[in-house]
């Protein structure tokens, strides 16, 4: 039988995780972290993400403490970075976004757009953090 503190450190986890899927999909945008491993550069790693942007929704502007390499499997979105004109990128493009560059996306079709995201991010940093 579990004791008290084994079950507090469960439900307190349970928890944490929840509020994260909750805050990674307000706004139109889901991301599900499917994996996450070292790479060779020291204090750094790579994490693999499938990310849907609703129809009609939003990413947020948003940045990473690190690059984003991105290949949209369906659909299509507006990709919006600072300093860049708009331009859309659709089912079997990619693109990257520098790390702290402020982005967002959104989604003017119907369906679903579909990303492959690759984060290669500074260790112990959220992986993603609001911008003005």
């Amino acid at each position: 039988m579990m004791n008290s503190k084994i079950l507090s450190i469960l439900a307190a986890a349970g928890l944490w995780i929840a509020s994260g899927a909750v805050l990674a999909q307000t706004g139109g945008l889901s991301r599900t972290v499917v994996g996450r491993a070292d790479v060779s550069v020291p204090g750094r790693e790579a994490v693999v993400a499938r990310v849907e942007v609703a129809p009609g929704g939003r990413a947020g502007r948003h940045t990473h403490p690190g690059d984003e390499i991105s290949y949209v499997m369906e659909g299509e979105a507006q990709l919006l970075i600072d300093g860049q004109p708009p331009r859309m990128v659709k089912a079997g493009e990619s693109f990257v976004v520098p790390a702290g560059v402020v982005h967002d996306a959104h989604n003017p079709g119907s369906s679903p757009a579909r990303v492959i995201g690759v984060y290669v991010v500074e260790k112990g940093k959220p992986l993603a953090s609001p911008a003005p």
